[in-house]
C-alpha cells in the first residue's frame, strides 16, 4: 500500500460519512447515473436478486454455497454485516480483502463525487448526496466486474422495486417469506409490502417464491404474469419432503424443481432454516435450467449442504453454558428462532440477553421470548439505533415483571450477568444463554465472544 492510499478503515469512514442507511429517498436516479457513468458494471454478470422480510442473507449463503460446488466463481452483497462492512462484498464466500476494498473504493469515488454534484440526475429530482448504501452497491457490482465473477448473489437493502442494488437485472429473482417490516416506507399492510418487493421481478426472469401469505402471494404471481417471469414456488412446485431432526442440525429431503434430493446433512436449526435451504436450491435449479434436464448433481448437492453454515443465526460461539447469538430483529424473525429453539434445544434454564433497535417492534419480540426465557437482560449494542435502555426496561417488565428483569448497560456486562444467572437454577447443567434482538447486537456480541479466551466473563470484555 502507497503512503498516499487511504486505509480500510479510512474508507469505512469515509462510506459512514454519507447518508445513513436508516435515511432513505426512494430513488434510483443516482444509481442509473452512476451505473452510465461507469459503463454500466452491473450488467457483466448474471444476478441472482435476493429480497424478502427475513431470511435473505441465510438464502444468499447457501445459494453462494451451491454455486461454489459447482465450481462457479462467486460474488456476494449481502447487508447488514455483522463485524466489518467488507463483509457486505465477498468472493468465493469470503469478504473483500482489505486491499481490494481500499482499491476499489479508489476506483469509484471520482464517480460519487460527480453524482454528488447532481451530474445525470434529472432537475426535477431531489437533490441528494449518494447514500451510504448506494456507494457500497457501487462498489459491489465494480468490483464483480472487475473480477470478473460468474454469477453475483445480491440482497437487497430494503424494499425491492426502489432497492440501490435493483439497477441490476436478476436473472433469477428470489422472494424469501415476507413480514411486517419498514412499515412507514413500505406499506402498512403485507400487500403493499409486497408490491414493493415485486419490483426485482423482471421480464423473463425466473421467481423462486418462497410460502407466503395469500395476499401477499396474489401480489407476487400478479408481478410475475405482467412481466412474463416463470415462476416456481414453494409448497407446489418444490420444497421441504421430509426433515429429521440430528445432532448439530438436520437431515433433510427437498423436492427440487428437477428432482429429489435425499440425504441432505444440514447444519443449521429450524424449519425456516430448512425451508430457505430449498429455496436457495430452487434458485440454483431454476440458474443451471432443471427441470425437464433433471436435477443437479446430487453428490455437489450433498457437499454443498454439509458445509453450510449462517453466522448470527442461533449460532452457538460457546459452551458451558451454551451462548447462542440470533440475528432476528422483528417478530416475523423472532417467532421462527423461537420455534427452532423449541425443538432443538433442551435447556434446564434460558437467559436472554436482548437489545433492539428503537425503530422495531420490541413488544412483538418480547411477547414471544417470554414464554421460553426464564429471565432476560436488556442492554443496549454499540449502533446509534439502540433503543433507550430505560423505556426497552419498561416494555420488558410488562411482558416478563419486573422480578425476571435485569437492565445492564452495557452488551459486555448484560452477557457476564446472563452466564452468572444460569449457575443460579436449581439444574446446573444444560443451561443457556440467547443473545437477540438485533443483526448489530449479533454482530457486536460474536465480536465479544468468538475469541480464543475460554471464558470471556471471567475478564474484561
Amino acid at each position: 500500500m502507497s503512503e498516499d492510499q487511504l486505509s480500510a478503515a479510512e474508507v469505512e469512514a469515509q462510506l459512514l460519512a454519507r447518508w445513513p442507511e436508516t435515511r432513505i429517498e426512494p430513488s434510483l436516479v443516482r444509481m442509473q447515473s452512476l451505473m452510465e457513468l461507469m459503463g454500466s458494471p452491473q450488467k457483466t454478470f448474471p444476478v441472482v436478486h435476493i429480497t424478502g422480510t427475513n431470511g435473505k442473507t441465510s438464502t444468499a449463503r447457501m445459494i453462494d454455497d451451491l454455486f461454489r460446488s459447482f465450481g462457479l466463481r462467486t460474488g456476494r452483497f449481502t447487508s447488514p454485516h455483522l463485524s466489518t462492512v467488507r463483509e457486505r462484498i465477498c468472493f468465493d464466500g469470503e469478504p473483500i480483502d482489505e486491499r481490494r476494498f481500499v482499491e476499489i473504493y479508489e476506483e469509484v469515488a471520482p464517480y460519487l463525487e460527480l453524482v454528488d454534484a447532481g451530474h445525470g440526475v434529472p432537475d426535477e429530482a431531489q437533490q441528494v448526496p449518494v447514500s451510504f448504501f448506494e456507494a457500497i452497491t457501487t462498489m459491489a457490482y465494480a468490483a464483480f466486474s472487475d473480477a470478473p465473477v460468474d454469477i453475483a448473489i445480491v440482497e437487497v437493502g430494503l424494499g425491492g422495486r426502489w432497492d440501490a442494488t435493483n439497477v441490476a437485472d436478476g436473472k433469477i429473482a428470489v422472494v424469501t417469506p415476507i413480514g411486517m417490516d419498514h412499515a412507514h416506507l413500505l406499506g402498512d399492510t403485507l400487500a403493499k409490502i409486497a408490491g414493493e418487493k415485486s419490483g426485482i421481478i423482471k421480464p423473463g426472469s425466473s421467481a423462486i417464491l418462497a410460502a407466503q401469505e395469500t395476499d401477499v402471494a396474489t401480489v407476487l404471481l400478479t408481478r410475475a404474469t405482467e412481466v412474463g417471469a416463470i415462476v416456481a414456488r414453494e409448497g407446489v412446485e418444490f420444497g421441504v419432503a421430509d426433515r429429521q431432526i440430528a445432532v448439530g442440525g438436520q437431515m433433510l429431503s427437498i423436492q427440487g424443481i428437477g428432482g429429489r434430493y435425499d440425504n441432505l446433512l444440514f447444519n443449521l436449526f429450524g424449519a425456516h432454516q430448512a425451508q430457505n435451504a430449498a429455496v436457495a436450491l430452487a434458485a440454483v435449479e431454476a440458474f443451471f435450467g432443471s427441470g425437464a434436464e433433471g436435477p443437479l448433481n446430487g453428490e455437489l448437492v450433498q457437499e454443498a449442504f454439509a458445509a453450510m453454515s449462517a453466522p448470527g443465526r442461533l449460532e452457538i460461539v460457546r459452551t458451558s453454558p451454551t451462548i447462542m447469538v440470533d440475528a432476528a430483529h422483528n417478530p416475523h424473525g423472532m417467532s421462527a428462532s423461537v420455534a427452532a429453539i423449541n425443538e432443538s434445544f433442551d435447556f434446564s434454564r434460558l437467559v436472554g440477553v436482548f437489545a433492539a433497535s428503537s425503530d422495531k417492534d420490541i413488544a412483538g419480540m418480547l411477547d414471544l421470548l417470554e414464554p421460553i426465557l426464564d429471565e432476560i437482560v436488556v442492554t443496549r449494542n454499540n449502533n446509534s439505533r439502540s433503543s433507550d435502555i430505560d423505556g426497552l426496561a419498561r416494555i420488558a417488565v410488562e411482558y416478563f415483571g419486573s422480578d425476571r428483569v435485569t437492565v445492564e448497560t452495557r452488551l459486555p456486562e448484560a452477557i457476564e450477568t446472563a452466564v452468572r444467572l444460569t449457575e443460579e437454577g436449581e439444574h446446573l447443567s444444560g443451561s443457556g444463554v440467547l443473545i437477540t434482538g438485533s443483526v448489530f447486537t449479533a454482530g457486536d456480541a460474536r465480536i465479544l465472544l468468538k475469541s480464543d479466551r475460554k471464558k470471556p466473563w471471567e475478564e474484561p470484555l
